[in-house]
């Protein structure tokens, strides 16, 4: 049985403690059979069953709501330790409409929110292209205005949902400055002449992922999310909000690794007693235990920050999800030791995990990328800018 005990610490409130309860019912009795032999199908019908069971509520805010980190990070890791396929498709659901949820107009949120609340339309977040990855203010995919539309044409590449998604939220360069200050943030639905499927991206964890090709799309300038000029804005506060659920999801995968190591070293035994006898195994248990407490104060310190009014968190969330991360893959790295050849063996839980962490080290910003971010924002602190 997972440890549940630090639900009791100061940063939950009744409200998340119910929900942590809740879902990891409904997870252990709705997940357990879900067939990922067809992953669209499979994705969209976790969506589907997310949605009907009222969970995706927690994933966007329209006017007078806010986004409530805590609930979405709960959301993740639990989600993360019954099935990841389940943690990406909530994921993407708040992702992919969080641009909407922050800076949408009220038509906007009224199009779109409800239905992909209710798991009806599936949700992607298009930042990505092949020359700019973590280099956001490099994107060169255009957005040209022709009166009342804009003209689309360029490439997004890794985008999740891609060539399943009811909606896309497409940054594109509009050309109001350079670099940063030129993006902006549109609403791109599939049906629209010109947008492309071009590519499916196989990867060692399955997820539904895609290249996008955009060919003169016309685009309604009342599709334009926000302003123009402040995509760049938009998508860092998405990503300001869903950086920590990230570091959630990998700490989800951390404490499926170890209850499954825990009852691994509990029943296996070496020369007539447990494994966990060894003084070795012990020693590996103890960090794996580590690991995961210390994930989950930085990633429930940054969410708490978040939902108590604190405008940015970038400081607090490139921490959380660079060392939740990082040691998750050292976590389950322990746990596919101590399950030995059972560990590699295809489709054995703790090898599924192997495959699933290793890409929360990179997208939304890779380790590498946030130990920048964590460089700078200590600078300033050091400064006092």
């Amino acid at each position: 049985m997972s440890d549940s005990s630090f639900l009791a610490w100061p940063f939950f409130e009744t409200t998340h403690r119910d929900l942590a309860v809740n879902l990891d019912a409904w997870a252990k009795s709705e997940l357990a059979n879900i067939d990922h032999s067809d992953i669209d199908t499979a994705c969209r019908t976790l969506v589907a069953k997310l949605g009907k069971a009222g969970w995706l509520q927690h994933t966007a805010a329209t006017a007078g709501e806010t986004m409530d980190v805590r609930s979405l990070c709960l959301s993740r890791e639990i989600l993360a330790r019954h099935d990841g396929l389940a943690d990406f498709a909530f994921a993407m659901q708040g992702l992919g409409t969080g641009a909407i949820s922050l800076f949408g107009t009220e038509q906007q949120q009224a199009q779109w929110l409800p239905r992909t609340r209710r798991g009806e339309a599936v949700a992607a977040f298009a930042l990505t292209e092949p020359q700019s990855g973590s280099d956001v203010a490099n994107s060169t995919l255009s957005a040209t205005l022709d009166g009342d539309l804009y003209l689309l044409n360029g490439e997004k590449t890794w985008i999740s949902n891609g060539g399943i998604a009811d909606v896309y939220t497409v940054f594109a360069r509009t050309g109001d400055a350079p670099g940063a200050r030129g993006l902006s943030a549109f609403i791109v639905t599939p049906d629209m002449p010109g947008f492309e499927v071009v590519e499916r991206l196989e990867t060692i964890a399955p997820h539904p992922l895609a290249r996008l090709r955009f060919t003169d799309v016309k685009v309604p300038t009342s599709a334009l999310i926000g302003e123009s000029g402040q995509g760049f804005k938009i998508a860092m506060s998405v990503l300001d909000v869903f950086r920590s659920t990230v570091a959630a999801a990998a700490l989800g995968f951390s404490r499926r690794a170890l209850d499954e190591s825990l009852a691994r070293v509990s029943t296996r035994e070496i020369q007539g007693a447990p494994l966990f006898e060894l003084q070795m195994v012990q020693g590996h248990i103890a960090d794996m235990a580590v690991d995961v407490d210390a994930s989950a104060l930085l990633i429930y310190r940054a969410a708490w920050c978040k939902d108590s009014g604190q405008p940015r968190v970038t400081r607090e969330a490139a921490m959380a999800k660079l060392f939740s991360t990082d040691k998750a893959q050292d976590v389950i790295d322990r746990a596919v030791q101590l399950h030995g050849g059972e560990g590699v063996r295809s489709g054995a839980t703790v090898e599924k995990l192997y495959r699933e962490i290793r890409a929360l080290r990179i997208y939304e910003g890779a380790s590498d990328v946030q130990r920048v971010v964590i460089a700078r924002q200590a600078i300033l602190a050091y400064s006092g800018e």
